[in-house]
């Protein structure tokens, strides 16, 4: 087990390797970087002056642009006036210290912005985790012990459905017309302007009221690949011979369904908690903190990305990245733990 842990870590490395080498190529060498911006804007301030005068033969004739010394020192301030290779290994030994860097923008460490937005996503993230699994196992079991008959059939189309609806769809459908013909709920933000003044059962409830909607929006299709999960893995354990032999000892269905089937159905529902638990704070974030303006780490990457905060970008999927492997491992791992009939050589 210690040498697949061992191996396993070490074949991290490349892969970080890899997605770090990718995205700074990328993000590096495409147009429109923080220096590009600065300069654009340099341009529109002079053009701007220049259409300031009164009649044709008053326009602004100085020379536009940017001044070298003043670009020089704008390269130097974010970096740029290092070589490429150089610019990348000093970020290697960054990211080798857990040292994300500094906002290009913000003018904080990026440590210290995920840490800021991290519980707005961790809120959404819970919510949508532990909302999905209460709904859909109990549902795919449901399922599986009425199998073939108009409740299975009227759920998997429900099911279905709401698979097919994308998320950020049908957040916009939610908020045209529960949060702007009905208005029901709030439009934007995760609690009111008043919030320090108010109760703590008022709290919660101003909590509850302006989640409802994303929450909603994130959950109608996430349990859908679980609670299909979980039926298939039951209906598979019933027809295996154990259960006719616990029946033929004369055990109930009931005993027979949780004493039995329950603990080997759940095997790979159980094994793949670590990653659906990550993913939910980051996987379908993006567009719905983007689209209710919640403050969080999808609407940190979407204007980091949109404002060329390379720092910010880079950091983030690092952290990401490495999150998702070590939550790979753990997944693997549980395999053992729940099955012990499972052993990595």
């Amino acid at each position: 087990m210690f040498a697949y842990i061992l191996k396993r870590i070490l074949l991290m490395l490349p892969t970080l390797l890899g997605v770090l080498l990718l995205t700074f190529v990328v993000i590096q060498f495409v147009p429109g970087g923080p220096v590009e911006q600065y300069l654009a804007e340099a341009k529109a301030g002079a053009a701007g002056m220049g259409g300031g005068g009164e009649g044709g033969g008053m326009a602004y004739r100085g020379a536009p642009g940017v001044d070298p010394k003043r670009l020089e020192q704008i390269k130097q301030l974010y970096g740029f006036d290092k070589p490429a290779h150089e610019r990348f290994f000093q970020m290697l030994g960054q990211f080798a210290r857990f040292d994300l860097g500094r906002s290009f923008f913000q003018n904080k460490d990026v440590w210290q912005l995920v840490k800021e937005k991290l519980p707005v996503s961790v809120s959404l993230g819970l919510w949508t985790f532990f909302i999905s699994y209460l709904v859909a196992v109990p549902l795919g079991v449901a399922k599986a012990v009425r199998a073939g008959s108009r409740f299975d059939f009227v759920t998997t189309l429900i099911i279905l459905v709401g698979y097919a609806i994308p998320g950020f769809v049908l957040g916009v459908a939610l908020l045209v017309i529960f949060g702007g013909q009905l208005q029901w709920f709030p439009l934007r933000g995760l609690t009111s302007a008043n919030w320090d003044e108010l109760g703590l059962w008022a709290k919660v409830t101003d909590y509850l009221w302006h989640i409802a909607l994303p929450i909603t929006a994130m959950v109608a299709g996430s349990f859908a690949v679980t609670a299909m999960l979980t039926k298939n893995a039951f209906l598979e354990e019933i027809r295996k011979q154990y259960v006719l032999t616990a029946r033929a000892k004369g055990l109930t269905d009931r005993q027979v369904l949780y004493k039995h089937v329950f603990r080997n159905a759940l095997i790979p529902i159980i094994t793949g908690f670590p990653s659906a638990f990550i993913g939910a704070f980051f996987a379908g974030s993006l567009l719905i903190e983007t689209l209710f303006s919640l403050d969080g780490l999808g609407l940190l990457s979407y204007e980091s990305v949109i404002r060329r905060d390379y720092p910010v970008v880079v950091g983030t999927l690092y952290l990401f990245t490495l999150i998702g492997l070590v939550t790979k491992l753990i997944s693997d791992l549980c395999y053992v733990w729940v099955d012990p009939r499972v052993k990595f050589d």
